[in-house]
């Protein structure tokens, strides 16, 4: 991320084949919240409603989940997500950054059975979460890369 720019929203990608989770969150505040799942599988349609996210919300960057084994190997799924990640910035002209996703999906489910979710209440809020996890996990990044990222250094008085 670029020296001093700290402010903005960002908008978080978790990609599927079938579905797309989103979030929404502010750099200022480190803070991200569920959004939208896009449900269109024909990549036309997915972009279109991309495109109406991004001229609500004015990100001024997108973040996608970069899947990972394990064992922190990239396998079908990641260049998958790099392909999307690189037509979101070719599309777009938006700077997009990768947000690693190991297990993001499974925390999710974690969370909504945690909150009571039956298999398919659960199953309609799994990608957005998803998305939200991987938000804050790239604001986690941000503040170890950048520990001024989020704090105003104190003033001695």
């Amino acid at each position: 991320m670029p020296e001093g720019r700290r402010q903005g929203t960002l908008l978080a990608f978790d990609f599927g084949t079938r579905r797309i989770g989103v979030a929404v969150g502010e750099l200022e505040l480190m803070q991200a919240h569920p959004l939208t799942t896009i449900r269109a599988e024909a990549n036309d349609r997915r972009f279109l409603e991309i495109a109406a996210l991004i001229d609500e919300w004015k990100p001024v960057r997108l973040i996608v989940g970069l899947p990972l084994t394990l064992e922190g190997a990239p396998h079908a799924m990641t260049a998958r997500c790099r392909r999307f990640a690189n037509q979101l910035r070719g599309r777009f002209g938006l700077p997009v950054d990768h947000a690693e996703e190991r297990l993001s999906s499974f925390e999710a489910g974690e969370k909504l059975r945690e909150s009571g979710y039956n298999a398919r209440g659960a199953r309609e809020h799994l990608d957005t979460l998803a998305a939200q996890i991987i938000l804050r996990s790239y604001f986690q990044q941000l503040s170890t890369t950048l520990p001024d990222a989020c704090h105003v250094p104190s003033q001695a008085t």
